[in-house]
């Protein structure tokens, strides 16, 4: 694939050279250290640097190619899920086939987690892992574009200048993944660019158009290029979101046109949704796309449905929904109107979680804490609106 070098994962003869880059990284040894001993001031950790540079060392020794590297973090993922969640489980895997390749197209709640939890659950259950669609912004960090393009990850151009150029960074990437899909490999991609930080999960249809932009130039049928791709619906649901203030600050600065993104804004949300609690969580994978789809909106509509029909809801969605009547009068009809479609939750627990998800949200500023109730409770208000509105369905 040397035509895509500038956007491809790395190969099996570039790993040593990464590996060598990776051993020789401070940046590295301290994020370890980090993630390790969270309550480590950034500032007084220099006594742990030679420990965790010995252990690093140690650990990245053996890793040759990139199946050496997806098996080291198969370890890692597995150890974020015992730290720092209650349960983690999965459904839907019984719809596919291990034999098969897939195009993965999931909501998208953490930046590098819902890729990584899927791949551990493909890996764990005798699937082969997916190659990770990841934004041009995270290059920006070189030790970050390491070790994700060392993942299976390949980048998406978002901050190409003019139009032109756009057109041309797409059709690489919708050239990209054709030519990856014939080689057997399945791709993960989010729904829209960047994270739901609103908790709505709904897909761009622009998303649909690069897929099919490869195909269109095959001249092959629309509802036939939908087929090949052979799309799978994903969702992945947080009882708690590690990066719901982060999520709740930007977009109240969004609105109000003062958001300038922090130098290493991503990797602080990075290291977050990796370390810090997250109670259960759930991944669902739903049935391949196979219908007569006539356009790209027609196929988002059609993972908008399964995406929201599979989301897990927890206790902590319906607090925050109820909490929000108090709080906005808005949602008093919607409220009326869902409630008796609500998830049945032992009281008990429900009764655990109010004081909870009081105790977490009273520790944030009252400015953000409207914004952080409606992220957890519209999720609740996705699944009644889907119930209430299902999308036509293809001829």
């Amino acid at each position: 694939m040397t035509t895509f070098d500038d956007i491809r994962p790395f190969r099996d003869e570039e790993v040593p050279a990464v590996i060598q880059r990776l051993q020789h990284s401070e940046a590295l040894i301290h994020i370890l250290i980090q993630l390790q001993f969270p309550i480590v001031s950034r500032y007084i950790d220099k006594p742990l640097v030679p420990l965790m540079r010995r252990r690093m060392a140690s650990v990245l020794r053996g890793v040759k190619t990139v199946a050496d590297f997806q098996r080291l973090m198969m370890h890692f993922v597995q150890h974020v899920i015992e730290k720092s969640m209650t349960e983690f489980t999965w459904s839907g895997l019984d719809q596919l086939d291990a034999g098969q390749s897939y195009v993965f197209i999931s909501n998208h709640r953490d930046i590098t987690l819902d890729s990584a939890l899927m791949n551990f659950v493909l890996l764990k259950t005798g699937m082969h892992s997916a190659e990770i669609a990841i934004g041009d912004n995270l290059l920006s960090n070189p030790l970050m574009a390491d070790l994700m393009r060392l993942n299976k990850s390949f980048v998406v151009k978002r901050s190409v200048p003019g139009l032109k150029a756009k057109l041309a960074a797409l059709t690489e990437l919708s050239e990209y993944i054709s030519q990856s899909r014939a080689e057997g490999n399945s791709i993960w991609i989010a729904q829209r660019e960047g994270r739901a930080k609103d908790g709505l999960d709904r897909t761009d249809p622009a998303i649909i158009k690069m897929l099919h932009i490869r195909n269109k130039k095959q001249k092959i049928p629309f509802a036939e290029s939908m087929r090949r791709l052979n799309i799978v619906p994903v969702a992945i649901s947080y009882e708690y979101d590690p990066c719901d203030v982060l999520k709740a600050s930007e977009m109240q600065a969004r609105a109000a046109e003062q958001y300038v993104k922090r130098e290493n804004e991503d990797v602080e949300s990075i290291l977050r949704g990796i370390a810090l609690p997250k109670g259960r969580v759930h991944i669902h994978f739903g049935a391949p796309l196979q219908d007569e789809f006539h356009n790209a909106d027609e196929v988002a509509a059609a993972l908008d449905q399964q995406i929201v029909a599979g989301y897990q809801l927890f206790p902590s969605n319906v607090v925050a929904f109820e909490q929000l009547q108090s709080l906005l009068p808005s949602w008093d009809l919607l409220a009326a109107q869902a409630r008796e479609w609500m998830p049945t939750v032992d009281s008990a627990e429900l009764a655990r979680t109010a004081a909870e998800f009081s105790s977490r949200l009273s520790s944030y500023p009252q400015k953000l804490q409207s914004i952080i109730l409606e992220m957890y409770a519209n999720p609740l208000l996705s699944k009644f609106q889907i119930q209430q509105q299902p999308p036509e369905q293809p001829a």
